[in-house]
């Protein structure tokens, strides 16, 4: 008995079903891998592109929003260094980690943290009470980063009252700090003022000899994502006008320069050079003095004769006719009313 094979056999319509469906997987296999054919599966996410944020300050923004030292008065002027009481007396140790924070954050001078953008810094000195002023301008990564920090600075008065510190030397220092008040200026402020006495006479480092009383001002204000810190003080106090005046000019000057304006402060006259004078130099009230009269001087000067006779003659002795006679004639010659006298005289002495 033959039996039937090829495509007449009923097996041989499962080969041909068969070779469809692997031709189909082939098929669906190989578009998979032809170029500019992605599954949505292995589709990449779409990223859009990154755009470059404008920064909110410049350093150029910053250098122009410094404070001169003509705004604080001609007392001012630029620093020569850095003071020697900085390494004595803030690089100190303390078991209270807030205050530790503040000394180092005063010592590095970062309590308002890194900026993140432009900064501008300027030094200045006092020739009055030898004090030194930092100025800085900065931007930082978010408004709420630097009220995070004046929020904390806030809580020192009360953390920080009264503390004590321990220098290299083992000396220890008793250190206040107490708030203080700033100008209404800007979005959001906080100062404070620390004073520190008690160290070894060597960390005055002016070889006085005397024990140091470090007197230092803290004030930061912030203007949008910018600040404007400094700090103020030395050995011989911290001058509180300077202070606030550095604050107010300083903050008016940060938002003049973001806003495209001019600054609307001036530098300051210095108030040590010569003064204008408040009125015109006086007139004199009297000219020259005349001279006082005497035997042999005239009354008045050449060229302007009496203008009329004596209301009351004069007296004379006969001892001193003959001198009278002479000074009248030289002194009035140019008066009628005088030769007349003289005429007088003559006649009288004729007579005697």
């Amino acid at each position: 008995m033959k039996v039937p094979n090829g495509p007449t056999a009923p097996n041989g319509a499962y080969r041909l079903l068969a070779r469809a469906l692997t031709a189909g997987v082939l098929v669906s296999a190989s578009a998979c891998s032809l170029p500019g054919v992605v599954r949505s599966a292995d589709a990449p996410s779409i990223v859009p592109p990154a755009t470059s944020a404008t920064p909110s300050l410049t350093d150029a923004q910053a250098s122009a929003a410094l404070i001169t030292q003509g705004e604080l008065g001609g007392r001012w002027s630029a620093t020569q260094g850095g003071a020697t009481w900085r390494d004595g007396l803030l690089k100190t140790r303390t078991d209270a980690p807030d205050c530790q924070r503040l000394l180092d954050g005063l010592y590095a001078e970062d309590l308002l943290g890194e900026p993140t953008g432009g900064r501008a810094v300027v030094g200045l000195d006092e020739s009055g009470n030898a004090a030194q002023l930092r100025y800085q301008v900065a931007a930082y990564a978010a408004p709420s980063e630097v009220d995070a920090k004046l929020a904390w600075l806030r809580t020192l008065p009360s953390k920080c009252a009264q503390f004590t510190s321990t220098d290299v030397r083992g000396g220890r220092l008793n250190v206040t700090v107490v708030p203080t008040v700033l100008p209404g200026v800007g979005d959001a402020r906080e100062g404070l003022r620390l004073t520190m006495s008690g160290a070894s006479a060597a960390d005055a480092g002016d070889g006085s000899g005397a024990v140091p009383m470090l007197t230092l001002d803290f004030a930061a204000v912030r203007v949008g994502d910018r600040a404007v810190s400094l700090t103020n003080g030395g050995l011989g106090g911290a001058a509180q006008d300077s202070t606030q005046q550095a604050v107010q000019v300083g903050t008016q000057r940060l938002q003049d320069v973001l806003a495209g304006r001019p600054p609307t402060t001036a530098p300051a006259s210095p108030t040590t050079g010569p003064g204008d004078p408040t009125t015109a130099p006086a007139t004199p009230t009297t000219g020259p003095a005349r001279p006082t009269t005497g035997p042999g001087r005239p009354t008045t000067g050449p060229g302007r004769p009496l203008t009329g006779r004596p209301t009351e003659p004069l007296a004379e002795s006969p001892a001193s006719t003959g001198n009278n006679t002479t000074d009248s004639t030289t002194a009035d010659t140019t008066d009628t009313t005088d030769t007349a006298d003289t005429a007088d005289t003559a006649d009288t002495a004729q007579e005697g």
